[in-house]
């Protein structure tokens, strides 16, 4: 468990459920990932009942973004692990009540130092949308570097979208 002294990133529990099904099944957010259906909550009951919490047993580790008061705000994830270039890729959401308090800033950090200290991984990447600002602002103050555009790569209501591939060495 990692944490500093406004927030910790700890294992996903069953009570975590109720957050867990409001933030997947909120298609406004559908558009960033690659959902493009709602999940029951059976389906998430056994998502977590299955997680070993070990990204290199399940290909993916989700931790749960929790203020200092023991509130859950939102979810930081490293998938697409990469063992032999030692790499995944990162995916953050926060509660909108959350969002613009440097909670994001704090919990990639965070996470940037257990993917380094404890995965042994080299690097970290992410792919946001190029109109995301707030996204854009996260990964930069975080010391992520924009290396490339990925043109058309997002299908949106609109058609298609740039994306922007964001890398940080560790």
């Amino acid at each position: 468990m990692f944490r500093n002294e406004r927030l910790r990133l700890r294992a996903v529990e069953p009570e975590d459920l109720d957050l867990m099904y409001l933030i997947e099944n909120d298609t406004s957010l559908w558009a960033l990932g690659s959902a493009t259906v709602p999940y029951s909550r059976y389906s998430l009951k056994q998502f977590i009942a299955q997680s070993q919490n070990d990204i290199f047993r399940d290909g993916q580790l989700r931790l749960v973004i929790e203020a200092a008061g023991a509130e859950a705000m939102g979810f930081i994830d490293l998938q697409g692990l990469e063992l032999r270039h030692r790499r995944a890729e990162v995916g953050i959401v926060l509660l909108p009540g959350y969002q613009g308090r440097g909670y994001a800033t704090d919990a990639l950090c965070l996470l940037c130092q257990y993917a380094q200290q404890h995965l042994a991984l080299h690097q970290l990447t992410a792919v946001v949308a190029s109109k995301n600002e707030p996204a854009r602002r996260l990964f930069q103050r975080a010391g992520f570097a924009c290396l490339s555009t990925l043109p058309q790569w997002l299908s949106s209501g609109d058609g298609f979208e740039d994306a922007l591939l964001w890398q940080k060495l560790l």
